[in-house]
């Protein structure tokens, strides 16, 4: 519950557990009280884990390939890289795009998609996308906020509660690419979202870090993560990876790789390197007013960059559905 003038005194709220949550009298006033009545957690028994499987793979059934967007480090352009990875795919119009946001605490993907105030709408058919594009949907906790500046204060089995709602009552339709932008660390949604979507397909996970080795450090750790929970690691993008000058083209070097960046630790760990992306300020400002960064800066370096990652992911996902169909 998040406290807030006019909303309910602590000792009168329900607790997110309840099943009473964002429902209660207490609850009215409440600032997240439309986030808390859409995810309530209930016990789940063996009977219906199996059944709730098999609802998760009828919802999913529809979507191609799903790629993880993760990293151990916050700060280091994960959601940033989400927007343009989901905007780039895109760009194909007979492509389908979806974009889910279940950074349930941090979730600015409404903003850098220019979807800020957007509000979602149920169907007779679950709840609908919202959309940027025809071709381009996005679902986000932003949407169930009252306002941006609200505080989402749950624990894990609320988070994950929201996480499975939006795998199975959203109406993804067909999509060719489903993305998915987490939050950082290897905690509760990771593995929440791991487990919901083994129950259909994951085709990997992209890894995003900056040069210096307080951020490599982390995204070991990630790298570790993928591994246990055998998730495939398509492979690991470097953000932030020096900046170009416009004028004089000479590079700087603003997070230095002390310990050879990423693509030392790529070669250590027999992970590959997707590419290097270099800072353009003009990224930031994009997000910000929620446009697109390749539309208005085309011949960026950052964007050429982005533009050859995209299209390793697009052949590692094409590489990924022909072995699997030749299993099958």
């Amino acid at each position: 519950m998040a406290e807030a003038a006019g909303g309910p005194r602590p000792e009168e709220c329900p607790g997110t557990s309840s099943a009473q949550a964002g429902r209660a009298a207490a609850c009215q006033g409440c600032p997240n009280q439309r986030l808390c009545a859409a995810a309530v957690s209930v016990p789940v028994c063996p009977t219906r884990a199996v059944a709730e499987a098999a609802a998760l793979r009828e919802r999913l059934r529809g979507v191609r390939h799903t790629v993880l967007v993760l990293s151990g480090k916050g700060g280091v352009g994960k959601s940033t890289f989400s927007a343009l990875l989901a905007s780039g795919l895109a760009a194909d119009e007979a492509k389908q795009v979806a974009l889910l946001d279940i950074d349930i605490c941090g979730p600015s993907i409404p903003k850098m998609m220019g979807l800020e105030g957007e509000q979602v709408h149920q169907s007779g058919s679950g709840w609908s996308p919202v959309y940027v594009e025809e071709n381009l949907g996005v679902m986000s906790v932003g949407f169930l906020l009252s306002s941006p500046d609200d505080a989402v204060i749950w624990r894990g089995p609320k988070k994950n509660g929201l996480i499975k709602q939006f795998l199975r009552d959203v109406d993804w339709g067909e999509v060719d690419y489903l993305i998915v932008d987490t939050p950082p660390g290897t905690s509760d949604e990771h593995l929440s979202i791991v487990q919901y979507l083994g129950a259909a397909h994951i085709d990997g996970a992209v890894i995003i870090t900056t040069p210096q080795e307080v951020s490599l450090q982390d995204v070991r750790k990630e790298i570790n993560f993928c591994h246990k929970v055998k998730l495939p690691i398509i492979g690991v993008v470097e953000n932030m990876s020096g900046f170009i000058c416009p004028k004089c083209k000479n590079e700087s070097q603003i997070f230095p790789p002390t310990t050879g960046g990423a693509e030392k630790m790529c070669q250590n760990l027999n992970v590959s390197l997707l590419g290097k992306v270099p800072l353009d300020p003009q990224i930031g400002r994009s997000c910000d007013k929620g446009q697109s960064f390749f539309s208005e800066a085309p011949e960026s370096p950052a964007t050429l960059s982005y533009r050859s990652i995209i299209q390793r992911i697009q052949e590692y996902c094409d590489q990924h559905q022909f072995q699997e169909e030749k299993i099958i």
